[in-house]
């Protein structure tokens, strides 16, 4: 199975009403299911520092029905409020296939952090190898122990691993 974000994300737990966000959302791939998730009466911080990604996620999250619930936001995630969201504001944060693009993986897990509320939980995926060029380059590849130490050290609690696909891995955190 390749990752399946509906599935990954039925393994975090996101309850009607509750606030998420998704740094390094891209298109929206996790983006649009945790909006289906949170209702109508929760919200997702779509956030990505690509202008051009946003505007295709506000589309589709048109398409679907869930606008009202998809916020995009642009923000430098590499920096530290790169978010550009308030600290302890939200429910659940997600890190879905971004530890590898991003330079500052330490800056970004920061942030996760800041904004998580006590309590809160993210969820952490990425891929696991480059499985012979299906993934990214095997250098820019963050091994899971790696990231959970990374995590870790941001202030993060490891709760449990999640089955994330054949090529991926799946960490739940609580702040």
């Amino acid at each position: 199975m390749f990752s399946d974000p509906q599935h990954n994300l039925e393994q975090l737990t996101i309850d009607p009403g509750m606030i998420v966000a998704d740094l390094g959302c891209g298109a929206g791939n996790y983006a649009i299911p945790a909006a289906k998730m949170a209702g109508a009466t929760g919200n997702v911080f779509a956030v990505d520092v690509q202008q051009d990604l946003l505007t295709r996620l506000k589309t589709e999250a048109m398409q679907q029905g869930v606008h009202n619930s998809v916020d995009v936001v642009w923000g430098d995630i590499d920096e530290p409020q790169g978010s550009t969201l308030r600290p302890d504001s939200v429910d659940r944060v997600l890190l879905a296939n971004i530890l590898f693009q991003v330079e500052k993986n330490e800056a970004l897990v920061t942030e996760a952090y800041r904004i998580t509320k006590r309590g809160g939980l993210m969820l952490l995926i990425d891929w696991s190898d480059s499985f012979g060029g299906l993934g990214p380059q095997s250098s820019h590849i963050v091994p899971m122990h790696t990231a959970r130490e990374l995590c870790e050290s941001a202030g993060f609690t490891f709760v449990r691993d999640i089955t994330a696909g054949d090529h991926h891995y799946g960490m739940v955190f609580k702040k």
